[in-house]
């Protein structure tokens, strides 16, 4: 447990380097006050002013965010004291806290966490739904490859492929996307997000074109490596940017369309190969079918605006107000402007004259700050996990693994397996910002590794080699109910980890504050490229040297430690502000804390809904008097 003496520490560490300028220390009874006395810095705050609504909560304990007590609290009358964001303030003489109230308690956020969003604006369904076209054509390339390392025969040297050059295809891509998503961040913060999604576009559309006339296999390779860029960019940018223009109480939701997109994409790649498996070339086909959708975004991007963000950063203050005012249709113009004017000035807060000063500064912040470099741990963290539990490889070799236990249309069978992703995924889209992310995952990777475990015992009792050349030695034949065993089991890890592992690694752009975000969503996305070069280029290997049942048996045995790691270092972040994260990780990971104050925040959110849903009552019965 970390000593007080340690948090505060930590936390003068923090607000020094940030935004210490931003917050003013009072006790309690300097709060009890402040209820009576509104100055600038805190306006007054009324029922009937939904736009000005701020879900928040007080904050008054001896751990380093709430106490048992204050989690049983339940204050009726709401004003606006009642819903600041509070940090603590450790006071090492009587350990009593200090309740930290911030003056305005977001740097980039605090525009979404003022408006009131009853639902998403048009605006913001459309720029969610073509940028998730960069996670549909990720879920394709997943897809279609598995079906065309099936297909594709002779067609490359004029001999078929051997399992360490279907391993060089597949990982060829990883490399690629490995490579950008290390500068996708920079390049989002220094060129913008819409064209640094427009870039991947470009790299896509080369990739694919590479692919479709490739006579032999290092021709195929690079196509892949090249398509791997744009997959890069986009699977760290698409992310990003939803986020950027998503109201809090949907963020969730939003960025699981991405996901939902890349279960999509994989379907649809299943479905394609399934139809083109007879037929001369057809791998060719299915590749050159990426380059509709890499196309399509392309061109549609021309005419949407980027983020807010990303234009307070630039300094391009009308075109912010101008997207906020067609994302934030309930809020009023004046608030728009004002919270915009806030929002500039507190940008021009972050250190560094220059772009390249204020990108080393994020890269020494991201390191040095503790709350954010518990951030990293948490999303690097994560986007392991979905990498070395086995998911992608899986996938990229369903087809082999199908046919390898007695499938021969196993490519047919690989669809049963995707449409389980995407239906489980739709699943995650209606739960994730009501059961919470946590949970969600705390409850699907054991569901994971039971269904990996029965892979295990399934080719145990196949008795499945492979010989290290092209095939592999099946000591029975035909299917069998082992064989049958193989395809539930691997139905079920899909399943649970669409539900969970799936989508949430996805959500870690609200893991990062604004000056950091760019750098570390760029070394979480690394991460989880990089296992997936490290899977993808060895689970046929692993295959052959530790055998099916001991490549399975590994792969449970992550699982296994991947709860550990979710139990004590992830915290619940449903409902929060994308900056308050920032706040919950100081002094700790404060898993308690966070499931205390996401509980807090639905309730504020509830209490919305009802106060707005008695206003239209109101308003309804006045218009019927008139």
């Amino acid at each position: 447990m970390e000593t007080p003496n340690k948090q505060k520490s930590e936390t003068k560490q923090e607000t020094t380097s940030t935004d210490s300028d931003l917050y003013s220390t009072i006790d309690s009874s300097t709060l009890a006050s402040n209820n009576n006395n509104n100055n600038s810095n805190n306006m007054p705050f009324d029922k009937k002013d939904f736009t000005r609504v701020q879900s928040g909560f007080e904050v008054q304990s001896k751990s380093p965010l709430l106490s048992n007590e204050d989690s049983t609290t339940d204050n009726e009358d709401i004003t606006r004291d009642d819903i600041n964001e509070t940090q603590p303030n450790h006071d090492t003489s009587n350990e009593n806290i200090q309740i930290k109230l911030p003056v305005d308690d977001e740097d980039d956020t605090s525009v979404l966490m003022t408006f009131h969003n009853t639902k998403p604006s048009p605006l913001i369904i459309v720029l969610t739904i073509i940028s998730s076209i960069s996670g549909f054509m990720f879920g394709y390339d997943t897809g279609y490859i598995s079906s065309a390392l099936v297909a594709i025969g002779t067609d490359l040297d004029g001999k078929r492929l051997t399992y360490g050059e279907k391993e060089i295809i597949t990982a060829a891509t990883s490399l690629g996307a490995l490579i950008t998503a290390l500068m996708a961040g920079l390049c989002a913060d220094f060129f913008g997000r819409k064209p640094t999604i427009m870039s991947s576009n470009a790299m896509f559309l080369i990739g694919a074109a590479l692919q479709c006339a490739a006579k032999t296999f290092w021709v195929m390779a690079v196509g892949r490596f090249i398509m791997g860029f744009g997959i890069g960019i986009g699977s760290l940018v698409s992310p990003l940017f939803i986020s950027e223009i998503s109201p809090s109480r949907f963020r969730g939701r939003l960025t699981v369309i991405n996901c939902l997109c890349i279960t999509g994409g994989q379907l649809v790649a299943y479905g394609c190969g399934a139809g083109l498996t007879h037929v001369h070339n057809g791998w060719r086909i299915l590749v050159g079918l990426s380059l509709i959708p890499a196309a399509i975004q392309f061109f549609v991007f021309f005419w949407l605006p980027d983020t807010p963000r990303y234009y307070i950063m630039k300094g391009k203050l009308d075109k912010a107000c101008a997207v906020l005012k067609r994302t934030h249709l309930d809020s009023t113009d004046e608030l728009i402007e004002d919270k915009v004017a806030e929002l500039a000035r507190l940008n021009s807060q972050i250190p560094g004259k220059t772009i390249l000063h204020q990108t080393w500064n994020a890269i020494k912040e991201v390191h040095s700050v503790p709350s954010n470099l518990r951030a990293l741990v948490i999303a690097c963290g994560l986007q392991g996990i979905q990498q070395f539990t086995g998911f992608n490889s899986l996938m990229y070799f369903s087809s082999t693994i199908f046919e390898t236990v007695g499938f021969n249309d196993s490519t047919a069978v690989s669809i049963v397996v995707a449409g389980t992703n995407f239906i489980f995924t739709v699943i995650a889209f209606f739960i994730i910002d009501k059961a919470g992310r946590r949970l969600m995952l705390l409850l699907a990777i054991p569901g994971m590794m039971v269904s990996l475990i029965l892979c295990a015992i399934a080719f145990h009792f196949l008795g499945v080699k492979f010989d290290g050349g092209h095939d592999a030695v099946v000591e029975t034949t035909g299917i069998t109910g082992w064989g049958i065993l193989v395809i539930v089991g691997m139905i079920l890890y899909v399943a649970t980890y669409a539900i969970g592992i799936g989508n949430v690694p996805w959500q870690q752009s609200e893991l990062f504050p604004q000056q950091v975000r760019g750098i570390g969503t760029s070394y979480a996305t690394a991460v989880n490229w990089a296992g997936s070069l490290v899977i993808s280029s060895t689970f046929l290997t692993m295959l052959q040297n530790i055998t099916p049942p001991g490549t399975f048996a590994l792969f449970a045995a992550l699982c296994a430690v991947s709860w550990v790691f979710t139990f004590f270092c992830y915290p619940e972040l449903s409902g929060l502000e994308l900056e308050e994260t920032k706040q919950l990780l100081t002094g700790g990971f404060n898993i308690k804390a966070s499931k205390i104050l996401a509980k807090k925040r639905k309730k504020h959110v509830d209490v919305e809904r009802q106060v707005k849903a008695s206003h239209e009552i109101v308003h309804h019965v006045s218009q019927e008097q008139v």
